[in-house]
């Protein structure tokens, strides 16, 4: 039964254009909602958790430590991600480990599924910048990657061309909005911006780097086992590569000397050109996260709110906004992702 007292096709206003709102305005509008799209930000999006993003899109990888949930809507999202942008790459992912970590790479393949064991000869011949530096990887093959300072444009450029609206420096509220609109139905994708309704909310610090060379050619995100976590590599288009990520329960958005020693110090671990490459930028982001590091779909009436996403954005927004849609459309309820008010 539907919970709420909107039509199932009343317009739908959604707050944040970062990943989260997005994915929702994109699925609505193709729906045939008429659709606004509200972000407080400018159209660069500079100051958006999902301009620091790495854009892995590993559900299989994530296992290792995230709840099945997260597995099953990351699944979801790849179909998704296929669907609406066929060009996304998915040339897989890799996992690699000197031999001091050998027991925690042993550890990551027995938690984790879909994958397969290459030797030395076989990481090579996937990622020939790799030879001769690993003896073993995991391949995990049905994984991607994008890059979120690109896809992002991309997907709005979708909202519109399905007939949705986007303002951006539109820095309005739920509660601004259900008042304007009392018909309409409000999806609040605002992340930490929520606080005032969602005060369980926490950011949670992911840091990144961006280098720059052309000794290394890589075609697909190499993850390292790392003692306190997993560096990522993740190549970018004209011999860019993003460095990450560091989990910091911390809120300022500042990159500390220890996690940029660290990341470059892992980096170069991986392939001694990094160490010649240009550092390009250092940067951070905040991930809202609830005390559970879950995801939630928060529903009041004809108010939506979708938050908690942590480190999982990119990867789960598509399965939740479909969940969304299928909510507000059929009177669809997940039970596990969703809380009725």
């Amino acid at each position: 039964m539907l919970q709420t007292t909107k039509r199932p096709d009343s317009p739908v206003s959604i707050i944040g254009a970062g990943i989260a709102g997005a994915w929702q305005a994109l699925l609505f509008a193709q729906a045939g909602h008429a659709v606004t799209l509200h972000e407080r930000g400018d159209e660069a999006m500079t100051d958006a958790t999902s301009h620091w993003a790495g854009g892995m899109l590993a559900p299989y990888c994530e296992a290792e430590v995230a709840e099945p949930i997260i597995s099953r809507l990351g699944l979801r999202s790849l179909d998704l991600w296929r669907r609406e942008l066929p060009d996304t790459p998915f040339n897989g992912s890799l996992v690699v480990a000197h031999p001091r970590e050998r027991n925690d790479f042993e550890r990551f393949a027995r938690m984790t599924e879909d994958h397969r064991r290459l030797d030395a000869a076989g990481l090579a011949e996937l990622e020939p910048s790799l030879e001769g530096r690993f003896r073993d990887a995991l391949f995990f093959p049905a994984e991607g990657h994008v890059e979120p300072r690109r896809v992002l444009p991309k997907l709005h450029a979708r909202i519109r061309a399905a007939g949705g609206t986007i303002r951006f420096c539109s820095d309005v509220t739920a509660s601004d909005l259900a008042n304007s609109d009392p018909e309409g139905i409000v999806i609040d994708c605002r992340g930490l911006g929520a606080r005032d309704e969602h005060s369980e909310l926490r950011g949670v610090k992911g840091e990144m780097i961006l280098i720059e060379t052309d000794e290394v050619q890589l075609a697909r995100p190499v993850r390292l086992i790392h003692p306190r976590w997993p560096l990522y590599v993740i190549p970018r288009e004209a011999g860019l590569f993003m460095l990450g990520a560091t989990s910091i329960e911390a809120e300022d958005t500042g990159v500390s000397v220890r996690s940029a020693l660290e990341l470059l110090g892992a980096a170069y671990t991986v392939h001694p050109a990094f160490g010649e490459a240009r550092i390009l930028e250092f940067g951070s982001g905040l991930r809202p996260a609830y005390p559970d590091n879950l995801p939630r779909i928060g529903i009041r009436g004809g108010r939506i709110s979708v938050n908690g996403l942590y480190r999982h954005g990119f990867l789960i927004a598509p399965a939740l906004a479909e969940l969304t849609l299928a909510y507000v459309e059929r009177g669809q309820i997940d039970n596990e992702v969703m809380q009725c008010a």
